[in-house]
């Protein structure tokens, strides 16, 4: 793995932020044990780990962008991962450049700048592919701050989804699962604040709706779907010091019923815990 692009953060800042492994981890949304596609293609594709550094010391620049060879044997979705991560990096070098000219002479930490984004596999099932993505910045100050995305590939139709895609829409996805997510979030909530939520509380205290989640489709049996990790990432559902916060619920009837027609044969029912 690319050396963390917290390190100068960490030197400024005591709060802790989570990996990309540690969010797997977290959100019990586990790798799924399929195989991958058949073909030469597959079994010649390798993990990709780009990394470009500039300069060094506190005022350096570091970028960093990764994802497992399941992607890279997709030849189309590796191709829009290498755009994203050329834009990313193109527009990192920019603001860079710029910081080293306008920023006060005394302050290092205003020059700094690092990105890394790490996708990893939530589930490989014989027609879709879920990923998730960790991601940090830091942009100068006391802290950098990180976040999820997530993205499903069709191998079917040769399509990039996102996670709400396979579902009739982000809100009955939403309503399927928010009596189950909220108060699983509220008893996490709870546990690490000490106190019983107020749903009343202008800060933080209600629910976060789908639009400010990050959703994964995972499997335990690596040929459907059967649960859904839900992330609320930094600022969400909770302060930067309350850190993420990772649901995993198990597909219920009430989530089948939500999922499109054409994508309802790829779920099945998870086991209750």
């Amino acid at each position: 793995m690319p050396r963390s692009l917290f390190l100068i953060a960490a030197l400024l800042s005591s709060t802790a932020c989570s990996s990309a492994d540690e969010i797997e981890n977290e959100v019990g949304v586990e790798r799924s044990q399929a195989s991958a596609p058949d073909g030469a293609e597959a079994e010649a594709a390798e993990a990709v780990a780009f990394v470009d550094n500039t300069g060094e010391g506190v005022a350096e620049r570091m970028f960093a962008y990764s994802w497992p060879a399941e992607v890279s044997a997709i030849e189309p979705l590796a191709a829009e991962l290498a755009a994203e991560r050329d834009k990313a990096l193109a527009e990192q070098k920019a603001e860079y450049e710029a910081a080293q000219a306008d920023s006060p002479e005394d302050c290092d930490p205003c020059r700094t700048r690092s990105a890394e984004t790490e996708w990893q596999v939530v589930a490989d099932l014989p027609r879709f592919l879920s990923l998730s993505a960790g991601f940090s910045v830091y942009t100068g100050g006391a802290h950098g701050n990180y976040g999820t995305r997530s993205l499903v590939w069709d191998r079917e139709a040769g399509q990039r989804l996102a996670a709400t895609d396979l579902f009739r829409s982000p809100g009955g996805l939403y309503g399927a699962i928010s009596r189950r997510y909220c108060a699983a979030l509220n008893a996490e909530r709870e546990e690490r604040r000490g106190e019983p939520v107020d749903p009343d509380d202008e800060y933080f205290g209600d629910c976060p709706g789908i639009d400010e989640l990050t959703v994964l489709p995972g499997s335990s049996n690596g040929r459907t779907f059967d649960r859904i990790g839900v992330i609320a990432d930094p600022y969400v559902a909770g302060s930067y010091a309350e850190g993420s916060y990772e649901v995993t619920l198990p597909v219920d009837t009430a989530v089948i019923d939500a999922v499109k027609p054409e994508y309802v044969d790829a779920f099945s029912l998870g086991a209750r815990k």
